[in-house]
């Protein structure tokens, strides 16, 4: 049928009449683009001809559609059909008369890109590639020939360049010479083809062609256009190959650096392309241009400000500006020149420092010295674009600051902070004259610069806000200004605002709340918008605390509330509007309501009808826990019950967020509002909450138990709602504690709900201690309660009895201590279990002395057969130290000379001990602590890694305790001869390093190279405790190892390398089992990295980490393999072009790992480890892809390709990118 349907469609396409030739066109179109379409070979080749001879019509719509009808019908014919049509476009190219020429190209650029195989593709390659090539080198070839078969040539390249191997040598033969063409579009194209082909070139053959085109760059009597070509030539090249061209840099660079300083002065393009040239080394080389970086941050400098037709009097900064500044305006617009294009040198030489900042973090501090004042000065250039590209360059030195300083919190002297603050002044200075200038797109970028400064120094503008402000109005109030530049304004006041004390603000409140009002009234929707977000710092800002801050807010309050309550009632419009107008009107209200007696009336029921909305609910429902939560303690009896009951039926609703608003607003207004509601609407919410309390939604789950703690603590509950609470919640608190889940917030909430419980009226403490314990009954069954539960289990039961007072206390630990004494079966083991850390939980809290002989009970459980009842027993005997050191730690310490056999279960027991001490800041006594670390230093050498490990932890809680006397008898043991004691030290100098500041820091801080160093040590383990140690000094302190890094990094890295010395194989009869001890370190050197990446960003240079050391691991083993996943997406991320650079090399191991399938026999916990890796390997190639630029490599564009084709890895790819 169909190809009936085709042969009248044929028919007519040949006829006389244009317009029946367009539609019988059209109709084949059609044809050819339906899925089940299938042809005859007869019909093919009849057809195939028909559409070329339509390329010749008079006609152009119909030869423009013959053109379109090419894209299918590639597809739908066999492979000898194609080769002839592209022959038959081919001799149409190289006949010098024809004038359907460019028809003709436009056709073979379509099948080139439609091509449906690469078998066809090759076909098609081996026919065409020499035709084009003749037409490139062909005797008496035109121009328009030329230029025809180049960009032909180049989509070719650009598709296929890696079928062409064998072609290679012969293409860059032809393209070459044209380089030196004396047609300017020739070279022009030669440029793009050659850099096509470049990216698929072996490395001999880029070498080849590298220097040939230095050749022709050396050679000094070549005109200046040549010179030209060839310099792009060489930018195009680096672009094309990456890191590739690395090698070359040593040719190239001071040639283009000569080619700047002695180029003729009208010749800017040649500067121009030279300084383009370098940018793209900088990003793309990273590693090879260092040596070059100094000599290119110089030459950049020098050509920010170059501009030779015009002599600039504005040299010095006056602080006098108001009236020379019009003087200024006047002359740099007096002064225009068509023919002058030295602007185009000092955009280039602003792109070519932005890639040196973005790329160089560790030089940051340098080029604040040299950089930064030039950048500042050169904000008054005349041309605007350029102007554009110098606020460009300035934001990206700032937001490099950020990243380099990200977590620092002080800040020495050479710290780019630091030096960033001293330019503040200056900045301001300067960017002021650029707000009064008239150019909308000159403020904008200002303001661009003025919000970066302040989100990397949030408090630097202090001094400056005054001088700041004509700015702001102006832009806000000008007429010509759009709503982009007030949208930037808007957003820089808010940043401002929000990030500096109030008091800074209120000598300018009049002059910056009057155009922000007026903003608030604006039409457009998103000005409206962040005009109200800064109404709510403003308010804030204006009314700091409620007590008084000595400054007048009254006059400012019903201009900001009549503002936003237009805002507020106004039903048509955006919902962004919407949702700022509730925010701010919430603040409002509890900041000023004391002022608003009048309005609250009408303003709340707005509020309470906004949150019936179901696109505000959410919003309404923070703003209410806002006003709740005021000082003023406002009089909301005008919709409280309302509130209260539209709150509660949100409980219910499916929405996550807003059922966690609703709990915290509920909790707030119950806190302040607990006597206007009756006992009625408590019993309802506490029946809502009771569903969402669940191991699912810890988060939830915590915010429901708080506010049934809030309920159960009002003193205003009947005992109705401490029954509900019974029936309703208990059996779902009784369920919790039984979750291996179970932690942080939520335990806490559940142990305070669990101690208010036993103060309310109607439930028994002996009840709830039973069904408490009993909830860890079922051990015989499978569905025994997790170690973690037990835990759980044990603090709430110390929490129930401590809330229950001392009487139900003691007879609660007797009990317990009879559990541990009846050791008639072993069924009991589990009872034992929970009863020793439910002791070790209260006598962690309270003193348990008055019971004779516990700790001998305790220690009897060492003898059990179970592990779990030997460490639960030592858990306990430690906490129950805790509260009575002077009494049982003697006993501890003595037990631990006397006993060896319970050696480890001791020290675990000391381990306890001294955490709880270091945390809670108790000193020891003077005698204890000789004693404590006799013993600890005794058994540094012990054979058993358990037992150094805790012996490590002790140490180092003890250095937080007594700093001035461990630092330095840890420091002797760096050099003793057994490697377990060196280990061991430098392991509890990891211990020593927390997070929060300490005394210890300060003697760490000149002794620490000590303990570091022994990363070079002779033996592993102790060079894996470094590194171990540096990672935690990454992590905690970054300011302690700063200093030591550049000696430190290379003996990290080197610390990643697989050792063929640690690798041995075990003779295990049967078969043979290789062993690699060098395993852990390289997972922890790699580790570190990852950390240092986060801290220490400046010092470390990811260009000589990434290859080789990054690299290895990609194609390490599985426990490698994971954490270079992260750190390739974390320098993706933060040094993309270091990643770029190098990007070809890395796509081997990654599509390794993404094609390995385990064996047929694997068990499950390979083939799952096998998915994770994947599912890592994927999520760092979901960050390459992420990164802009990446598409010049072809191999990582094969690799998104063998992605996409398999169903399987392209779904879980979606996924992840879409996390």
């Amino acid at each position: 049928m169909a190809n009936l349907t085709i042969t009248s469609i044929l028919e007519k396409m040949t006829g006389k009449d244009k317009d029946y030739r367009y539609m019988a066109t059209s109709d084949l179109l059609n044809e050819l683009n339906k899925e089940g379409f299938k042809l005859d070979v007869e019909l093919e080749v009849k057809l195939s001809n028909i559409v070329l001879q339509q390329l010749d019509d008079v006609a152009g719509d119909v030869s423009g559609l013959a053109v379109k009808c090419l894209a299918p019908l590639v597809k739908k014919i066999h492979e000898q059909q194609v080769l002839e049509m592209t022959n038959k476009l081919c001799n149409k190219l190289l006949n010098v008369k024809d004038q359907h020429r460019d028809i003709a190209s436009i056709a073979m650029k379509t099948i080139v890109a439609e091509v449906p195989s690469l078998s066809v593709a090759h076909s098609v390659l081996i026919s065409v590639t020499p035709k084009l090539i003749q037409g490139i080198t062909g005797p008496g070839m035109s121009t328009e020939i030329k230029c025809e078969c180049l960009d032909i040539l180049c989509d070719v390249l650009h598709k296929y360049g890696n079928l062409m191997a064998s072609d290679h040598e012969p293409l860059l033969g032809a393209l070459l010479p044209q380089l030196s063409s004396n047609q300017a579009t020739v070279r022009k194209k030669t440029v793009s083809c050659i850099a096509s082909l470049a990216s698929s070139l072996s490395d001999d053959l880029l070498a080849k062609a590298t220097g040939e085109v230095v050749r022709l760059l050396k050679n000094k009597a070549a005109k200046p256009e040549m010179a030209r070509t060839n310099i792009q030539m060489i930018g195009a090249l680096s672009r094309a190959v990456g890191y590739r061209f690395g090698p070359h840099l040593g040719d190239t660079v001071p040639v283009l650096i000569n080619y700047c300083k002695s180029a003729s002065e009208n010749d800017e393009e040649l500067r121009e392309y030279s300084l383009q040239a370098l940018e793209s080394f900088l990003l793309r080389c990273p590693r090879d241009i260092s040596s070059y970086c100094d000599e290119i941050l110089h030459l950049t400098l020098e050509f920010l400000s170059y501009d030779p037709n015009f002599t600039d009097n504005m040299e010095e900064d006056t602080d006098d500006e108001s009236h020379e500044e019009e003087e200024d305006d006047e002359s740099a617009d007096e002064y225009t020149d068509d023919e002058d294009v030295s602007w185009k040198v000092r955009r280039a030489a602003a792109k070519c420092l932005a890639a040196l900042i973005v790329s160089r973090p560790e030089l940051l501090a340098k080029l604040y010295e040299e950089t930064c004042p030039m950048l500042i000065d050169r904000f008054r250039e005349r041309e605007e674009n350029v102007k554009m590209d110098m606020f460009n360059t300035f934001i990206e030195l700032l937001r490099q600051t950020g990243n380099v300083t990200k977590g620092q919190m002080e800040f020495d002297e050479s710290s780019p902070r630091w030096l960033l603050k001293q330019e503040v002044p200056k900045i301001v200075r300067s960017i002021n004259k650029q707000l009064r200038e008239k150019s909308v797109k000159t403020k904008v970028g200002a303001f661009s610069v003025l919000k970066e400064l302040v989100v990397v120094l949030p408090d630097c503008l202090a001094d400056h806000i005054g001088s700041l402000i004509p700015g702001i109005e102006k832009a806000l109030y000008d007429k010509s200004a759009t709503s982009n530049l007030k949208i930037e304004a808007l957003t820089f006041t808010r940043l401002v605002l929000a990030s500096h004390t109030p008091p800074v603000f209120h000598p300018y409140i009049k002059a910056i709340s009057a155009p922000v009002i007026s903003a608030v009234g604006e039409r457009y929707y998103k000005v409206t918008a962040e005009a109200l977000r800064v109404c709510g710092e403003l308010v804030r800002v204006v009314r700091p605390n409620i007590e008084g801050s000595g400054f007048d807010f009254k006059p400012y309050v019903h201009p900001i509330y009549n503002a936003i309550m237009a805002r507020l009632t106004n039903q048509d419009q955006d919902q962004e509007v919407k949702e700022s107008a509730i925010t701010c009107m919430g603040l409002v209200v509890s900041t000023f309501g004391d002022q608003l007696s009048g309005e609250i009336s009408a303003c709340l029921p707005v509020l309470v009808d906004r949150m019936g909305n179901e696109i505000t609910r959410l919003t309404s429902v923070k703003a209410f826990a806002v006003i709740a939560a005021s000082p003023l303690h406002l009089d909301l009896s005008c919709v409280l019950d309302h509130v209260i009951s539209e709150l509660t039926s949100f409980l219910r609703k499916a929405n996550r967020a807003l059922r966690q608003a609703t709990l915290g607003t509920l909790n707030t207004l119950i806190v302040a509002y607990g006597d206007k509601i009756g006992s009625a609407a408590y019993e309802v919410i506490i029946v809502e909450l009771s569903t969402l309390i669940s191991d699912s939604d810890l988060h939830m789950t915590a915010l429901a138990l708080e506010l049934c703690y809030t309920l159960m603590s009002d003193r205003r509950s009947n005992r109705n709602v401490g029954l509900t609470v019974r029936y309703k919640v208990l059996p779902q608190a009784l369920t919790l504690v039984r979750s291996s889940l179970l932690q942080g917030q939520a335990l806490l909430a559940l142990q305070n709900f669990f101690a208010a419980l036993v103060s309310s009226a109607n439930t028994s403490f002996d009840a709830l201690l039973d069904s408490l314990l009993s909830s860890a009954k079922p051990s015989l069954q499978a569905s025994g309660v997790a170690k973690q539960a037990l835990f759980s289990i044990a603090q709430c039961v110390a929490v129930l009895c401590l809330a229950a007072g001392d009487q139900k206390c003691s007879s609660t630990v007797n009990m317990l201590t009879d559990i541990l004494k009846d050791d008639s079966s072993s069924v009991i083991s589990a009872k034992q279990h929970l009863a020793l850390l439910c002791l070790g939980e209260i006598g962690r809290r309270k003193d348990l002395s008055s019971h004779a002989q516990i700790e001998s009970i305790i220690i009897e459980s060492f003898q059990s057969p179970f592990e779990e009842i030997k460490s639960a027993a030592s858990y306990a005997l430690g906490n129950i130290a805790v509260g009575n050191l002077p009494k049982y730690l003697p006993f501890i310490l003595d037990k631990i000379d006397n006993q060896q056999k319970k050696q480890y279960l001791l020290l675990h027991s000391l381990k306890e001990v001294i955490v709880r001490q270091s945390v809670d800041k108790a000193e020891f006594q003077e005698s204890s602590v000789e004693k404590i670390l006799n013993l600890l230093f005794n058994h540094c050498e012990s054979e058993e890694e358990g037992v150094r490990n805790v012996v490590a932890e002790c140490l180092g809680k003890i250095a937080l305790i007594g700093p001035q006397k461990l630092v330095p008898a840890l420091k002797d043991r760096t050099t003793y001869p057994a490697a377990f004691t060196r280990a061991t030290v430098v392991i509890a100098v990891k211990y020593a390093i927390v997070e929060r500041p300490e005394k210890i820091d300060g003697i760490l801080q000149t002794e620490i190279s000590t303990f570091m160093m022994l990363i070079k040590d002779q033996d592993r383990h102790v060079r894996r405790a470094a590194v171990l140690a540096l990672s935690t000094a990454a992590h905690n302190k970054p300011n302690l190892i700063k200093g030591l890094l550049p000696e430190l990094l290379p003996l990290l890295y080197d610390q990643t390398i697989i050792k063929q010395e640690l690798i041995r194989t075990v003779d295990l009869g049967p078969f043979k089992h290789t062993v690699d001890d060098g395993l852990e370190l390289r997972k922890a050197a790699f580790e570190c990295v990852d950390t240092l990446l986060d801290s220490c960003l400046d010092q470390v240079n990811p260009s000589s980490f990434i290859v080789p050391y990054l690299k290895s691991g990609l194609d390490d083993h599985y426990d490698v393999k994971m954490p270079c996943h992260l750190i390739l997406s974390k320098l993706a991320d933060k040094c993309p072009s270091a990643v770029l650079a190098v990007l070809d090399s890395l796509v081997d191991p990654l599509q390794k790992t993404v094609s390995f399938r385990p064996k047929q026999d694997a068990v499950k916990q390979e083939v799952d480890r096998n998915e994770d890796m994947i599912r890592s390997a994927l999520r760092a190639i979901a960050s390459l892809n992420r990164i802009s630029g990446g598409d010049c490599s072809h191999k990582f564009k094969n690799l998104m390709n063998e992605i996409a084709k398999s169903q399987t890895l392209w779904d879980e790819y979606c996924c992840i990118r879409n996390e």
